[in-house]
């Protein structure tokens, strides 16, 4: 979506900036705030979403309906063109509602299917298979490219294929993933009951010091990482102007290098433990958000995004199986992951808005890179004063 809305918004229609509600904006810091808004509804939604998905015992259901909202989504940008450009960033919107809204569910399922010695290798395991059906995707749209270079089509066609792609796989999940057993307990009112059963799972928390802070931790880094991930390609086109080629390019490398990352981190921190390799990855991002400030030339690029991988794979995974074996027992598990979600969503949206706000600002995001280091530097270090609580309860 990146290369192919650039070039879409790059033509002298748009030299004055993308109109919306009266004001014209860069077309990445639109993009940003559209996605930006669209975690604001996942968070909105979870609450509710996971409440009565745990009261009726029905999660696959919801990761059903949101999965093919994603999938319907994203196959209709087939029809986005410089002529409805709205239209393709509510399309974007819409298919990250879906794809977020079903992760909330997908995660849920982790406590379930894994023994806790096991939920670092599974959760891992995960993003391995997420990662290569994603280059095998982009080598296809890759292909296409290559085929007709000249064509908007082939950048068209991959949006359809990808939503094909997208029903198609998610068939085995849906199949073989357990029912869900109904949690058992009371619901007055299941709109309002999500809050209330959020607040519940955060009054848990208050209780785990442990866990407490690996939150506040996890959100601070989130704010970095899930920005980069969004934002990379941008970054690529406007500060470099590197061709469409060149960026599938690079969004394979950083596929196939993650997969390394979420198996490499799982293996470390079966040695190191959890807490001290998620302070080696993010002590990592600090040093290629510094990097990317600098960086000028495309070889410069393909080398921070291999590196962005590596990073990338291993601290989504191990945040997730993290999370997983800190939280207490209990069957509310949609209830819990819904928590881990809007907490992770809502670093999103605090790192798009920011990322988003000082491109306008300042005409350059290398500017909103280098900002991106104050939210590692403080992730870094609330998770060394993680695991000294971790050490001091040993003890105790």
């Amino acid at each position: 979506f990146p290369a192919y809305y650039a070039a879409v918004t790059s033509t002298d229609k748009f030299k004055d900036g993308i109109n919306f509600l009266g004001r014209n904006f860069v077309n990445t810091e639109l993009k940003d705030y559209f996605l930006a808004f669209a975690y604001i509804i996942i968070i909105l939604l979870s609450p509710i979403l996971s409440s009565i998905a745990d009261y009726k015992g029905n999660k696959k259901s919801f990761m059903r309906f949101f999965c093919y909202l994603g999938a319907l989504s994203c196959s209709l940008m087939f029809f986005f063109d410089e002529s409805n450009v709205l239209f393709g960033l509510f399309m974007l919107l819409m298919a990250c509602v879906g794809f977020y809204g079903s992760q909330v569910f997908y995660n849920s399922y982790l406590p379930e299917i894994a023994a806790e010695k096991d939920i670092d290798r599974i959760s891992a395991r995960g993003y391995t298979f997420g990662y290569i059906g994603s280059v095998l995707m982009q080598i296809i749209g890759f292909g296409l490219v290559i085929a007709m270079p000249d064509s908007a089509l082939p950048l068209k066609l991959t949006f359809l294929l990808v939503g094909l792609w997208w029903i198609g796989f998610a068939q085995i999940p849906f199949k073989r993933l357990p029912r869900s057993q109904p949690a058992g307990t009371e619901r007055k009112n299941l709109l309002t009951n999500g809050f209330h059963e959020l607040q519940k799972v955060w009054d848990q928390i208050k209780h785990m010091p442990v866990l407490k802070r690996f939150l506040v931790s996890f959100l601070f880094y989130s704010m970095g990482v899930q920005t980069v991930m969004l934002v990379a390609i941008d970054f690529g086109i406007k500060e470099l102007q590197l061709p469409d080629t060149n960026l599938i390019i690079t969004a394979v490398i950083i596929q196939v290098v993650a997969i390394a990352g979420a198996i490499g981190m799982s293996r470390l921190s079966a040695h190191w433990g959890n807490f001290q390799v998620l302070m080696l990855t993010v002590a990592l991002w600090i040093c290629l958000c510094i990097g990317g400030y600098f960086m000028q030339t495309e070889m410069h690029f393909y080398i921070l995004a291999a590196l962005v991988g590596l990073v990338m794979g291993g601290v989504q995974s191990l945040s997730r199986s993290t999370y997983a074996k800190l939280m207490p027992p209990t069957k509310d598990t949609a209830s819990f992951f819904s928590f881990y979600d809007i907490t992770e969503k809502f670093a999103i949206v605090i790192g798009l808005f920011a990322f988003g706000f000082i491109e306008g600002a300042t005409g350059s995001m290398r500017n909103s890179i280098l900002a991106l280091v104050v939210f590692f530097a403080i992730g870094f270090i609330l998770l060394w004063f993680t695991i000294q609580t971790s050490k001091r309860l040993a003890q105790q």
